[in-house]
Protein backbone atom coordinates (compact mmCIF):
# COMPACT_ATOMS: atom_id res chain seq x y z
CA UNK A 1 0.00 0.00 0.00
CA UNK A 2 3.23 2.62 -0.15
CA UNK A 3 2.41 5.26 -2.62
CA UNK A 4 6.08 5.87 -4.32
CA UNK A 5 6.91 8.93 -6.03
CA UNK A 6 9.79 8.85 -8.13
CA UNK A 7 11.29 12.16 -9.51
CA UNK A 8 14.36 11.41 -12.18
CA UNK A 9 16.39 13.93 -14.27
CA UNK A 10 15.63 12.07 -17.91
CA UNK A 11 13.80 12.50 -20.58
CA UNK A 12 10.20 11.71 -20.17
CA UNK A 13 9.90 8.06 -21.45
CA UNK A 14 7.00 6.23 -21.10
CA UNK A 15 8.90 3.20 -21.58
CA UNK A 16 11.21 3.98 -19.17
CA UNK A 17 8.47 5.10 -16.27
CA UNK A 18 7.34 1.57 -16.79
CA UNK A 19 10.46 -0.08 -16.34
CA UNK A 20 11.29 2.29 -13.28
CA UNK A 21 8.19 1.67 -11.68
CA UNK A 22 8.39 -1.94 -12.07
CA UNK A 23 11.67 -2.30 -10.47
CA UNK A 24 11.11 0.10 -7.55
CA UNK A 25 8.04 -2.17 -7.40
CA UNK A 26 9.73 -5.47 -6.75
CA UNK A 27 12.22 -3.97 -4.55
CA UNK A 28 9.69 -2.70 -2.02
CA UNK A 29 7.68 -5.94 -1.90
CA UNK A 30 11.23 -8.21 -1.76
CA UNK A 31 12.88 -5.73 0.77
CA UNK A 32 10.01 -4.01 2.90
CA UNK A 33 7.67 -6.64 2.27
CA UNK A 34 4.98 -4.52 0.61
CA UNK A 35 2.17 -5.94 -1.31
CA UNK A 36 2.71 -5.23 -4.99
CA UNK A 37 -0.87 -5.36 -5.91
CA UNK A 38 -1.32 -1.90 -3.62
CA UNK A 39 1.33 -0.30 -4.35
CA UNK A 40 1.29 3.07 -6.39
CA UNK A 41 4.29 4.26 -8.20
CA UNK A 42 4.62 8.13 -9.76
CA UNK A 43 7.07 8.62 -11.68
CA UNK A 44 8.27 12.53 -12.61
CA UNK A 45 10.56 13.92 -14.53
CA UNK A 46 13.11 16.74 -14.23
CA UNK A 47 15.15 18.77 -16.51
CA UNK A 48 18.53 18.35 -15.86
CA UNK A 49 19.67 22.11 -16.14
CA UNK A 50 17.09 22.36 -13.37
CA UNK A 51 18.42 20.29 -10.70
CA UNK A 52 21.11 21.29 -9.02
CA UNK A 53 23.49 19.56 -6.35
CA UNK A 54 26.89 21.14 -4.95
CA UNK A 55 25.87 24.68 -6.42
CA UNK A 56 26.17 22.94 -10.26
CA UNK A 57 22.77 22.00 -12.43
CA UNK A 58 23.26 17.88 -13.13
CA UNK A 59 23.52 18.93 -16.61
CA UNK A 60 26.83 20.85 -16.12
CA UNK A 61 28.14 17.68 -14.35
CA UNK A 62 26.94 15.16 -16.82
CA UNK A 63 25.31 12.73 -14.31
CA UNK A 64 22.01 11.95 -13.52
CA UNK A 65 19.93 11.83 -10.09
CA UNK A 66 16.74 10.86 -8.61
CA UNK A 67 14.62 11.57 -5.52
CA UNK A 68 12.52 8.72 -4.06
CA UNK A 69 9.97 9.57 -1.58
CA UNK A 70 7.81 6.47 0.37
CA UNK A 71 5.09 6.38 2.71
CA UNK A 72 5.00 3.20 4.64
CA UNK A 73 3.35 2.56 8.38
CA UNK A 74 5.64 3.28 11.12
CA UNK A 75 7.02 0.53 12.83
CA UNK A 76 6.38 -2.37 9.56
CA UNK A 77 9.90 -2.64 8.81
CA UNK A 78 13.79 -3.05 10.84
CA UNK A 79 16.62 -0.43 10.91
CA UNK A 80 18.42 -3.13 8.44
CA UNK A 81 15.79 -3.59 6.06
CA UNK A 82 15.56 0.06 5.03
CA UNK A 83 19.43 0.29 4.92
CA UNK A 84 19.72 -2.67 2.53
CA UNK A 85 16.30 -0.78 0.57
CA UNK A 86 18.31 2.36 0.09
CA UNK A 87 21.06 0.99 -1.23
CA UNK A 88 19.56 -1.34 -3.76
CA UNK A 89 17.02 1.29 -4.76
CA UNK A 90 20.06 3.55 -5.84
CA UNK A 91 22.15 0.48 -7.37
CA UNK A 92 18.47 -0.11 -9.55
CA UNK A 93 17.37 3.09 -10.37
CA UNK A 94 21.11 4.06 -11.35
CA UNK A 95 21.30 1.52 -13.87
CA UNK A 96 18.27 2.97 -15.55
CA UNK A 97 19.51 6.54 -15.45
CA UNK A 98 23.01 6.66 -14.55
CA UNK A 99 25.54 7.60 -14.21
CA UNK A 100 24.62 9.46 -10.93
CA UNK A 101 25.30 11.95 -8.81
CA UNK A 102 26.68 10.73 -4.99
CA UNK A 103 23.77 12.91 -3.74
CA UNK A 104 20.62 11.26 -4.82
CA UNK A 105 17.94 10.48 -2.38
CA UNK A 106 15.61 7.90 -1.19
CA UNK A 107 13.24 8.85 1.82
CA UNK A 108 11.55 6.67 3.56
CA UNK A 109 8.90 8.46 5.65
CA UNK A 110 7.20 6.28 8.10
CA UNK A 111 4.04 7.34 9.47
CA UNK A 112 1.22 6.31 11.68
CA UNK A 113 -1.21 3.48 10.41
CA UNK A 114 -4.20 5.78 11.80
CA UNK A 115 -2.88 8.76 9.53
CA UNK A 116 -2.38 6.93 6.62
CA UNK A 117 -4.76 4.36 4.10
CA UNK A 118 -5.98 4.09 0.71
CA UNK A 119 -9.97 3.36 -0.20
CA UNK A 120 -10.98 5.60 2.40
CA UNK A 121 -9.59 3.44 5.19
CA UNK A 122 -6.50 3.94 7.42
CA UNK A 123 -4.23 0.99 7.64
CA UNK A 124 -5.19 1.15 11.56
CA UNK A 125 -8.64 0.24 10.67
CA UNK A 126 -7.45 -2.32 8.24
CA UNK A 127 -5.56 -4.08 10.73
CA UNK A 128 -8.04 -4.08 13.72
CA UNK A 129 -10.79 -5.44 10.93
CA UNK A 130 -8.55 -7.80 10.11
CA UNK A 131 -7.37 -9.21 13.59
CA UNK A 132 -11.76 -9.07 14.54
CA UNK A 133 -11.95 -11.36 11.26
CA UNK A 134 -9.36 -14.01 12.14
CA UNK A 135 -11.32 -14.06 15.60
Amino acid sequence: MPIINLHVTATPDPALSARLAATVTALTAERLRKDPAVTAVAVHYHDPRHWFAGGRSLADQGLATFWLDIKVVAGTNLKTELADYLNAVFAAVGGEIGPLHGESYVLVHEVPAAAYGYGGQTQEMRFVAGRLAAA
